[in-house]
C-alpha cells in the first residue's frame, strides 16, 4: 500500500482539529498518525490512492466551527511503519514556521448543556471544550499547547485528564479543560473581604446589578465595569467614574429575545451577533434603556453573552440588559492585570469580581455594523485576532507601525500579514506601552525578526517615531494610499484601481492635512486625481475637538468677511463665547492654522452650524451625531464645482446657511448634506472611470464607518456597474492603516525580487 503525508495549513490548531481527523480516518478505516506541529497539522497514512482522495475531500468538508483550512498539500512517502490504527501525537516545535492561533470563541451549546448536567461542573464558570473557550488571551508560545498557555498553572484532576486523553471526548485535549476540582474560580472583592463560593458570589453580585451598584468584572481579555442598562442613576454614574461624556456604552442582552425587543435586528445582523466571535453589533433601537447609555444615540452597540459566567449571572437575576464597558478610565488601555484592577477600578466601583487564571494577551470586544448584508468592522479585537490576512506574496519581515488614533501594528511571515489586536490612541503613554509590549510579544509567538520597517508619513505620530527609532530601513506610506492598499490585500487585487479615501486626518505630500482624496494607485504608487477643497484648520488638532471651529473655517470659505453680516445662531453662540474674533485673526494670519481637505472635518464643521454637535467630547462625536440626525426621505442635495480637479464646497455651504436662516429642520439638512457627498463621491468617480477605463473602486477610511453614507454611494455605484470593493475584514478607519503599510511595503519589495 502507497503511502501518503498530508500537510494542513490554516486556523487548526487549539480548534479539535486532531480529533476532528481522527473521526474522518476511522470512517475511511484509514491507519496512520495526525500530530501538531508549529507550522500546521501532520497526517501520514498508508492507503490507496481513492481512499486516501475521498478521505481528503472529506476533510475539508465538515470543520470544526473555528476551523479554518488554507492549504492541504498531499505527497507521496515512502518508508512510512506499517501502521495497526490512528493515533494522535503529541505535538512538535520543528522550525520558524507557525501555525495560526485561533482568537477566543464564546461559549458553545454543548458546554452551556454540561453546565446543567455534568456533576462536575454543574455551574461551572469556566467550562470549554476543543469547539469554545479562550485561546488568543492565554497562549503564551507555540504549539498551542496546555503548558505554553496560563492553564499551565492548574493541574488537571482524574476526571479532567480522562477526559483530555480520550480521543472521542468532546475536550480531547481541550487545552483550557478544568473543572471545579481543578480549575480557576473567582474571588469578589467585597469591603476588604474576599468571597469565593461560587453560589454566594452570583446572589451578591446579582443582587448588587439589581440594586444600581457597579462591578468590576473580569473579562475574557480583560476588566469590564457592569452595571444594570436600564437604571439611569446606575449608568450615569458609571460615566461619572469613566470619565466619559457622551460616548455610548455596549450594552449586553440576557438573549436573543431580549435583544429582540430593544432592538431591531435583521436576519444577517442576527447571524453575526450569534456567531462564535459574539462581537458588539451596533443595532436600532427601538425599545428605550436608561438615557445615559446611548446619549441621544438612536443606536445601540449591542452583544450576547459569551462567557459562561454571563449565563450564570443572567440565569440568577432577573436583569434584562447590562451596561459591559472595557474596565479604564479615560483612554487608557483595558485593565488586564487583578492588582491593577483593584487599585484602579476598585475605588470607582463597589465590588471587584477576580479569578485566578492570567490573561496573557489583551483583547477588546470587537465592533462592527451591517451594511449592505455584510459586516463593517470598526473595531477588530476579540474573536477575530489574531487572525492574519493571506497576501498575495511574501512579507516576511515587514514590520508595519501603524497609524495614531485606534491604532494597529501589522507583522508580516511568509504570505501572512498578522494584524494586532486593536491598541488604541498613542497618544496616551498607558496605550503606547500596550502597543509595544504587544508587538513584542507578536514578534516572539509568531517568530518575526522584522528586517525593514514601515510607517506613516507624519512626523509627529509616535508610531513613526517608534520606526525611525528601530535602527532599521524604514519606507514611509502615505496614509490614504495605506487606506486603499489595506482593502486591496484583503481582496487580493494587484492591479490600478480607483481610490476612494475619505477620512478625518492624513498627512499629505504637499504637507498639508489630506482627508478628502480621490486616488488612481495600484499597490505600490498612487496619483493623486481630485480632492476636496482646501479649507484653514484653526487651532491645528485642537480643530477635530471643537466642530464649532470648522464651522467658522467654512463659513470664512463661503462668504469671507461677509460671513459677519450673517444671521445664524450658531455665529450667536461663538459671539456669545467672544471666540469667532480670535478665530477669525488666526486665519487672516495662518497663524496654527494647517490647511486640510478632511472630509471628517466638513462633516464637523456642517454638524456645528445646524447645532448638531458644537463640541466633541469623543473622537467622532460630530459626524456620528450628524448621521443620527438624518430625518429618513428627505429629498434635494446640495450644489459643488470642479475646478482643475478641486472639488469646491462653497455653494454647498452656503445654501446649508439659507436651509437654516429659513429654520429648515437640521435633520433634514444632515440628510441632504450626506446625499451630497454620496452624489459627489458618485459623480467625481464616474469621471476618472472615463479618463483612465478602470472599474474597480474602494471606498476606505473612518468616513466611510457611516453607515447612512456607505450604504447610499455603494448603491448608487453598483447601479452604475462599478466593481465595489469595501473591506470586511478589516476596520476601514485608521485600525487597518499597518496592513496597507504592510502591503505597500511588500510590493515594493516584490517587484524588485
Amino acid at each position: 500500500m502507497p503511502g501518503y503525508t498530508i500537510h494542513i495549513k490554516g486556523l487548526v490548531q487549539g480548534v479539535g482539529f486532531r480529533p476532528y481527523v481522527y473521526r474522518i480516518a476511522l470512517q475511511h478505516k484509514i491507519y496512520g498518525t495526525v500530530e501538531n506541529r508549529n507550522d500546521g497539522v501532520w497526517i501520514h497514512v498508508i492507503t490507496g490512492r481513492e481512499v486516501m482522495e475521498s478521505f481528503v475531500r472529506d476533510l475539508r468538508l465538515q470543520v470544526p466551527p473555528a476551523a479554518e483550512i488554507s492549504t492541504v498539500e498531499v505527497l507521496e512517502a515512502s518508508g512510512l511503519p506499517e501502521y495497526d490504527k490512528f493515533t494522535i501525537l503529541g505535538s512538535r516545535d520543528l522550525s520558524d514556521e507557525i501555525t495560526l492561533i485561533s482568537p477566543d470563541i464564546a461559549v458553545c451549546d454543548d458546554c452551556l448543556r454540561d453546565m446543567k448536567e455534568q456533576s462536575h461542573r454543574i455551574g461551572y464558570p469556566f467550562i470549554n471544550c476543543t469547539n469554545c473557550g479562550p485561546r488568543f488571551t492565554i497562549i503564551e508560545d507555540l504549539p498551542y499547547d496546555r503548558l505554553r498557555t496560563t492553564m499551565k498553572e492548574f493541574r488537571m484532576c482524574s476526571v479532567c485528564r480522562k477526559e483530555y486523553d480520550d480521543v472521542n471526548d468532546r475536550r480531547f485535549h481541550a487545552q483550557p479543560v478544568a473543572c471545579h476540582t481543578c480549575g480557576p474560580h473567582y474571588t469578589l472583592h467585597l469591603d476588604g473581604k474576599e468571597i469565593i463560593p461560587l453560589n454566594q458570589i452570583l446572589r451578591i453580585t446579582g443582587g448588587m446589578l439589581q440594586q444600581g451598584q457597579l462591578l468590576a468584572v473580569k473579562g475574557m481579555g480583560g476588566y469590564f465595569l457592569a452595571c444594570d442598562a436600564l437604571n439611569e442613576p446606575a449608568v450615569a454614574r458609571l460615566r461619572r467614574a469613566k470619565l466619559r461624556e457622551d460616548k455610548p456604552f455596549a450594552v449586553m442582552f440576557r438573549d436573543l429575545e431580549t435583544l429582540r425587543h430593544f432592538t431591531r435586528v435583521s436576519a444577517a445582523e442576527e447571524k453575526t451577533i450569534t456567531s462564535w466571535r459574539r462581537p458588539i453589533v451596533l443595532l436600532e433601537s427601538v425599545q428605550a434603556l436608561a438615557p445615559s447609555v446611548c446619549m441621544g444615540f438612536g443606536t445601540i452597540g449591542a452583544m450576547l453573552p459569551y462567557m459562561p459566567f454571563h449565563y450564570l449571572l443572567f440565569r440568577d437575576t432577573e436583569l434584562k440588559a447590562l451596561v459591559l464597558t472595557s474596565g479604564n478610565l479615560s483612554n487608557e488601555p483595558i485593565v488586564i492585570n487583578d492588582r491593577e484592577a483593584l487599585n484602579i477600578l476598585g475605588p470607582v466601583t463597589d465590588g471587584v469580581l477576580t479569578y485566578n487564571r492570567r490573561i496573557h494577551n489583551r483583547v477588546d470586544d470587537s465592533v462592527l455594523h451591517v451594511v449592505g448584508e455584510k459586516q463593517r468592522l470598526i473595531r477588530r479585537s476579540r474573536g477575530f485576532a489574531p487572525a492574519p490576512i493571506e497576501t498575495l506574496f511574501p512579507v516576511d519581515g515587514i514590520l508595519a507601525t501603524g497609524a495614531e488614533l485606534v491604532s494597529t501594528f501589522c507583522l508580516g511571515k511568509s504570505n501572512m500579514a498578522f494584524l494586532s489586536q486593536h491598541i488604541g490612541d498613542l497618544k496616551n503613554y498607558e496605550t503606547y506601552a500596550f502597543y509595544t509590549e504587544s508587538l513584542d510579544r507578536f514578534k516572539e509567538l509568531f517568530r518575526v525578526s522584522p528586517e525593514v520597517v514601515v510607517c506613516d508619513m507624519h512626523p509627529d505620530y509616535l508610531s513613526t517615531r517608534y520606526a525611525m527609532e528601530t535602527g532599521l530601513p524604514v519606507i514611509q506610506v502615505q496614509h490614504h494610499h495605506a487606506h486603499i492598499a489595506a482593502c486591496m490585500a484583503e481582496y487580493k487585487l494587484d492591479e490600478p484601481v480607483i481610490g476612494v479615501s475619505f477620512d478625518g486626518t492624513g498627512y499629505g505630500t504637499d504637507g498639508n492635512i489630506w482627508g478628502g482624496e480621490f486616488l488612481v494607485c495600484d499597490l505600490q504608487k498612487f496619483e493623486r486625481r481630485s480632492h476636496l477643497g482646501y479649507v484653514p484648520m484653526p487651532g491645528g488638532d485642537l480643530a477635530a475637538l471643537q466642530p464649532w471651529r470648522m464651522a467658522v473655517s467654512y463659513l470664512w470659505y463661503a462668504f469671507g468677511e461677509e460671513m459677519e453680516k450673517l444671521n445664524l445662531p450658531f455665529l450667536e453662540w461663538v459671539r456669545a463665547g467672544e471666540k469667532v474674533h480670535l478665530l477669525m485673526k488666526m486665519i487672516r494670519k495662518k497663524i496654527n492654522t494647517p490647511y486640510t481637505s478632511s472630509a471628517g472635518r466638513l462633516f464637523d464643521a456642517v454638524a456645528a452650524l445646524t447645532g448638531i454637535c458644537r463640541e466633541s467630547t469623543f473622537h467622532a462625536e460630530a459626524p456620528m451625531r450628524l448621521e443620527a440626525a438624518i430625518v429618513p426621505h428627505t429629498e434635494g442635495m446640495y450644489s459643488w464645482l470642479v475646478q482643475d480637479e478641486i472639488i469646491d464646497l462653497r455653494p454647498a455651504i452656503r445654501e446649508i446657511v439659507k436651509d437654516i436662516i429659513a429654520k429648515t429642520a437640521p435633520g433634514a439638512i444632515a440628510a441632504r448634506f450626506h446625499r451630497t457627498i454620496a452624489h459627489l463621491i458618485v459623480e467625481k468617480s464616474n469621471h476618472i472611470r472615463k479618463e483612465t477605463g478602470l472599474n474597480k473602486i474602494i471606498l476606505s477610511g473612518g468616513t466611510f464607518q457611516n453607515r447612512y453614507l456607505l450604504g447610499i454611494t455603494e448603491e448608487m455605484l453598483e447601479k452604475l456597474k462599478f466593481e465595489v470593493f469595501i473591506s470586511e475584514k478589516v476596520p476601514v478607519n485608521d485600525g487597518g492603516i499597518s496592513l496597507g503599510q504592510l502591503t505597500v511595503a511588500g510590493a515594493l519589495r516584490n517587484s524588485r525580487d
